[in-house]
């Protein structure tokens, strides 16, 4: 069961390059990155909920009301970490962001084993781990590095770099609070997947309205979608399929594993991406610090595992 994990962690991770491209093109189509967030979340709702019905595990939802309250509330997670890349991508920069989203990933991961916080198994400070972890982010560096990142990190941005940080570190905080109520509700992947967007969903929709009340967003255009790429929908499917792997993985392999796992997998597409300009996003040139940053950090993740 662990070595399944690996690679599907792997894939998961990869998808996330996939959902950037996809949401770009939504968000390009109804002409707000609130509005289109919004769609991904709800149709990544329904999908999850027609699964859950198919494979004959829809009847758990009705445990929920035995469910402790946070554990149905994971989901928010999901629109904080949408809101600080609409917020921090025009003041750090994409590449920074991501960067720290990262480092706050592996740093909350590496507590949750450590400390076995939030149903986490406790493993302790393990050598392996913290020497991965550290690792994984040097590799992290040398991708914000190699792609031209270091000029927006500056002294005068602390207070962003902070909510990347949270804002990173909010999703294994996520992963492991669905685990949590997935034993609550019998171990259905599916229906705790579904219960978790419509969450995200409500949070992303408070956002939306608030946004439009104080004009900090355009209206959206529904009818833009009609010009869409087909493929401009995907983007529910691979959020679904992340959420659902992070969770189910981190009680096997433990969350700093099925995170790096994750990262690992996102850095690899998004070269492949970046390189070929696949998803109609700019095509960029991917400089050796960056491949050499990208190696190092699936060797961080293989440590992590294996030591």
């Amino acid at each position: 069961m662990e070595t399944l994990f690996v690679p599907l962690a792997l894939v998961a991770g990869g998808l996330l390059a996939v959902q950037a491209g996809a949401n770009a093109q939504l968000s390009k189509a109804v002409g707000s990155p609130f509005a289109a967030t919004t769609l991904q979340l709800a149709i990544g709702t329904g999908l999850l909920f027609l699964v859950a019905l198919f494979t004959g595990t829809l009847a758990v939802l009705g445990a929920i009301p035995q469910a402790e309250w946070w554990h149905l509330i994971g989901g928010t997670a999901s629109a904080v970490y949408v809101v600080s890349t609409i917020v921090l991508f025009p003041r750090l920069g994409a590449v920074v962001s991501v960067g720290l989203f990262i480092a706050g990933q592996m740093l909350a991961s590496l507590a949750l084993d450590g400390f076995g916080l939030l149903g986490v198994t406790q493993t302790g400070l393990r050598a392996g781990a913290a020497a991965g972890t550290l690792v994984v982010l040097l590799g992290v560096g040398m991708v914000v590095f190699g792609q031209g990142g270091k000029d927006n990190l500056k002294a005068d941005q602390l207070g962003w770099i902070a909510l990347a940080l949270v804002a990173g570190a909010v999703l294994p905080v996520q992963g492991a609070v669905n685990a949590l109520l997935r034993q609550e509700l019998g171990g259905a992947p599916f229906a705790v997947g579904a219960i978790s967007f419509f969450v995200a969903t409500l949070a992303m929709a408070a956002v939306m309205l608030v946004a439009f009340a104080r004009q900090k967003t355009p209206r959206p255009n529904i009818g833009g979608v009609q010009t869409m790429p087909w493929w401009g929908w995907l983007g529910d499917f691979a959020g679904a399929t992340y959420v659902t792997t992070v969770f189910t993985a981190i009680p096997v392999i433990g969350a700093a594993a099925a995170v790096g796992f994750t990262v690992a997998g996102q850095q690899v597409a998004s070269v492949f991406v970046d390189r070929y300009g696949w998803f109609r996003l700019p095509q960029r040139p991917v400089s050796g610090l960056r491949l050499a940053g990208v190696a190092l950090l699936l060797a961080g993740v293989a440590l992590i595992k294996l030591v």
